[in-house]
């Protein structure tokens, strides 16, 4: 039997889970209460943040770190650090206020001056040496509104003009532009215009934009170097013994290149911005384009520019922009952590496909996470949910969604990056269900967590703890609020099955026969297809898929790349298909790789079009790269988007018969051989029909007793129904369904297994089965969470119950009582078709356990007695209706619509 489940069944399996735990300075009493709650939780690691706290690194601080780090030695915790004082991290706890201006974020502007008609141009000193001032959006005028440091160091980096109306390009041909400086007087700039269409470029470097000056500037070594003086090494200073022992490691939260505006989705190159700069991006510069690198920097922003040179210059500006993100702070912090024996964690601003982007985010998903011992990714404010797959709209900041990133791209990122580098182990992480608000409640977070689970995640941050005095209003919902969550214990089921299914999907690799390229050098260069699009056909045609970066071609020995016969490895994964999202413009060596595939016999294909040019040559190889890619070109074949999924019936792994676009799948393989083959379905009906795996379908060898189903919300065993390569699978909306495959049994093992499957299949696949109605005759009370068990105001109820009609602003628990009557030896099972939301069910006052999501079913058998027998079902509702009219953070007040209660039928069914 896998040795994985023998863990599980006696419950010895890993911790995966790791919330947040916010402090704002609370009493000792208070802060080991809560790691009692969320040790109690099922949880065996925090991860503390600081964001709150009034004293970081300061002596209160050390005082509660102190506290917090005996109370977790002695539950036998773990403990994770956040890694600053301020969101995001590289505020670096203040510390660059102090810092010479050199180490300070800097940003390169262009300001353009159209001649057209202009025979004499005189623009003053002051205009030409400076650029235009940062204008602050109306988010930003909220959130700086303290003084920010000004700079004096503003510095003119070229000034040139470049003539438009020429056939040949201005930018390249030194005799269509002219270098302007040499007109700069004391006066300002003085300069005839010769014959033709002209425009002046002036570039300007200033530390004066963006909207986080004090922060890191996350180009410069010594900069980043400044967060790690700052806050991780008076940790090391403090708890140097606890390293690698209770303290896991370092937690970085959305650090950011922090140019342009604060949350700008929408800044590709040519829009109006500034971008980030630093002293080592410019030496990096001038290697990769030369002397001339200041005036080419202009086609950043100019649109008109000739399509090839702008793709090498901008490459070359992100190139150089994300090698050093991924060496000067992301290895740097990663190492020092390593080094010390603890792990460095944490992730960027992912949200629609800002990844690929300055600004908010650190340009390219994979170099800025590249020195972390995890991936990861976050999922917070309503970012997925169910149906929300083809869900997109653009009404302004905070107000943008691109359903087709959520629900087909971020979470395989995640697990895509986990699975391709080797330093990361195949561990990801996802910071999961913040900022969802009170409504938010375990029947969505069974969503959430299954959605990424079998998107191959296997870490999760879940946000958060909040120690602070109820009702907090920062970020809910708060998982414990001490003691007000109603669904504080359903909560903990649900972290005991997230666990479970972590330890599932850990230590070994999920196999994914697709390879889809990451965009990135396709959003910087030109034309492009996001790579969520491949995504959305791919999953919905249960066709595995990873997201591989172009790195793995020019790097390979990094990732372990290798192109075999028939097989294009990278790290642990084997690709049997090489896919290609429409870009303009792709790399040499990528270019390179694919005639190598082509003669290895690795299909590779091209969705709607070829790249048409490479964008990492230097200008002058423009001949010799057009001769490349003319090659590339025939290396694959083109295929229509819609078309994709019906041109890779050959490489997929298993068919759902009959199709249905809602089932999701992973296929986990531990070193065992053992395999692990999870479900969920994410539509909104019940699934039935059977799963054919296509490279088992023939293998005799393969016997029924090999494969079996794992419940991971009950933790145990129950019979598959498998033969020869065919798995039949019922699956529910908000349900999971996990088999087991061994292939190395024994006959001892079989009938081992056999005899632990315990679980009796499920009602609805009883068919030999006699309903009992069940909706009358029951008594309804209530009580506030706080107030638990005391309940009251009793009165007789017909079910379903209107309970949020007859008080609208009720959270808390709802039991419902009533009486039945069993025959000796009688088989009876309970259907609850709806509730809300977490249910709890009593017979005869013992438990029969918690449930999160409909329906919610029961075999009541054990519990039962000859004769009358007492049910007693216990609903915790969300705390949104009590909540309703207490303002969040970000003063959202909003209409609660969350039901409450049992809100279906009651069924008893009794087994013939």
């Amino acid at each position: 039997m896998n040795s994985k489940i023998k863990r599980l069944l006696k419950n010895q399996g890993g911790n995966y889970i790791f919330p947040f735990f916010w402090q704002h300075g609370e009493t000792e009493e208070v802060l080991r209460e809560y790691m009692k709650v969320i040790d109690e939780s099922n949880i065996k690691a925090v991860c503390v943040e600081s964001r709150p706290h009034p004293d970081f690194c300061g002596e209160k601080w050390w005082k509660d770190m102190d506290v917090i780090l005996d109370e977790a030695k002695k539950r036998n915790m773990k403990v994770w650090i956040l890694d600053d004082s301020h969101f995001p991290t590289g505020f670096a706890n203040g510390a660059m206020a102090d810092q010479p201006n050199e180490l300070c974020r800097q940003s390169i502007c262009c300001r353009t001056y159209d001649l057209a008609g202009v025979k004499n141009v005189h623009i003053s000193r002051e205009e030409i040496s400076h650029p235009d001032e940062f204008q602050k959006t109306m988010i930003e005028n909220y959130t700086m509104q303290e003084e920010q440091r000004h700079f004096d160091d503003d510095r003119r980096l070229a000034v040139f003009a470049v003539r438009q109306d020429h056939a040949e390009n201005g930018f390249v041909n030194p005799g269509y532009r002219i270098n302007l400086e040499p007109f700069i007087t004391e006066a300002g700039l003085d300069w005839e215009v010769p014959a033709g269409k002209w425009k002046i470029y002036a570039l300007h470097l200033s530390r004066n934009f963006g909207y986080h000056r004090s922060y890191i500037n996350m180009m410069d070594r010594a900069s980043c170097k400044v967060l790690l003086d700052a806050v991780y090494e008076p940790h090391y200073a403090h708890y140097k013994d606890e390293f690698g022992t209770t303290i896991a490691g370092f937690f970085s939260d959305e650090p950011e290149l922090g140019n342009g505006h604060m949350y700008n989705m929408d800044d590709p190159f040519g829009s109006p911005n500034d971008y980030p700069w630093s002293r080592e991006l410019e030496e990096k510069l001038k290697v990769k384009l030369g002397d001339d690198y200041g005036i080419l920097l202009a086609l950043l922003w100019e649109k008109d520019g000739d399509a090839c040179v702008t793709a090498k210059v901008r490459y070359a500006f992100m190139d150089a922009v994300t090698e050093l993100v991924r060496d000067d702070f992301s290895w740097q912090i990663g190492n020092w952590c390593r080094e010390r024996g603890v792990k460095y964690i944490g992730h960027l601003i992912e949200d629609d496909n800002h990844h690929t982007r300055t600004g908010s985010s650190l340009g390219h998903f994979f170099r800025g996470l590249a020195g972390q011992d995890m991936s990861g990714i976050d999922d917070i404010g309503g970012q997925v949910f169910p149906q929300g797959e083809d869900i997109s709209y653009n009404e302004g900041l905070f107000q943008h969604r691109n359903g087709e990133f959520y629900h087909y791209m971020l979470g395989k990122l995640g697990s895509s990056a986990a699975a391709i580098e080797p330093l990361k182990k195949g561990d990801s992480m996802c910071e999961i269900f913040g900022n969802y608000g009170w409504s938010e409640g375990v029947r969505l977070e069974k969503y959430l967590a299954d959605h990424f689970l079998v998107r191959g995640i296997n870490n999760y941050v879940p946000h958060a703890f909040s120690a602070k005095a109820f009702p907090d209003p920062d970020c809910p919902p708060h998982f414990y609020a001490h003691g007000h969550n109603p669904q504080y214990r359903h909560f903990g089921s649900l972290m005991a099955y997230m666990n479970r299914v972590c330890e599932l999907i850990s230590g070994g690799k999920h196999i994914a026969p697709a390879a889809v390229i990451y965009h990135a050098e396709g959003d910087w260069t030109g034309e492009h297809m996001t790579a969520d699009k491949i995504g959305h056909v791919l999953a919905d045609a249960q066709i595995e898929y990873d997201y591989i970066p172009q790195d793995v071609f020019s790097d390979m020995d990094t990732y372990g790349s290798r192109i075999e016969e028939n097989l294009f490895r990278v790290n642990t994964q084997e690709y049997k298909v090489v896919i290609v999202p429409y870009m303009q413009y792709v790399t040499k060596a990528f270019a390179r790789a694919l005639r190598e595939m082509k003669e290895k016999g690795i299909p590779v294909i091209f969705v709607n079009e070829p790249p048409h040019g490479i964008c990492d040559t230097s200008i002058a190889e423009q001949e010799a790269d057009r001769e490349i890619a003319e090659k590339m070109r025939d290396c694959g074949n083109v295929a229509e988007l819609g078309a994709l999924a019906a041109s890779l019936e050959n490489i997929r792994e298993i068919m759902l018969v009959p199709a249905d676009n809602r089932i999701r799948y992973i296929h986990y393989v531990h070193e065992d051989g053992s395999e692990v083959w999870l479900f969920v379905n994410e539509g909104t009906d019940t699934y039935k029909g059977e799963i054919r795996i296509h490279n088992m379908a023939n293998e005799e060898d393969r016997k029924e007793a090999a494969v079996y189903l794992y419940d991971a919300w009950e933790n145990c065993l129950e019979a598959a129904d498998y033969r020869k390569g065919v798995l039949k699978l019922e699956i529910e909306p908000l349900k999971s369904r996990i088999f087991i495959m061994d292939g190395t049994e024994t006959p001892e093992d079989m009938k081992a297994e056999k005899a632990m499957c315990t679980k009796k299949s499920p009602v609805f696949l009883v068919e030999n089965k006699v309903e009992k109605t069940f909706s009358s005759g029951w008594e309804r009370s209530t009580c506030r969470s706080i107030d638990y068990p005391a309940f009251e105001n009793k009165k007789a109820v017909i079910l379903p119950d209107h309970l949020a009609e007859e008080e609208p602003e009720f959270s808390g628990f709802v039991r419902y009582e009533n009486t039945f009557m069993a025959a000796k030896m009688e088989r009876m099972y309970m259907e609850i078709t709806d509730a809300y939301e977490g249910v709890e069910v009593f017979v005869n006052d013992k438990s029969l356990g918690i449930q999160i999501v409909p329906v919610y079913r029961y075999d009541l058998t054990e519990a039962l007695r000859e004769g009358e027998n007492h049910i007693r079902i216990e609903v915790a509702t969300t705390l949104e209706r009590e909540m309703a009219n207490v303002p969040t953070s970000f003063g959202q007040m909003a209409e609660a619509k969350s039901l409450s209660g049992i809100t279906g039928d009651v069924r008893l069914w009794s087994i013939e």
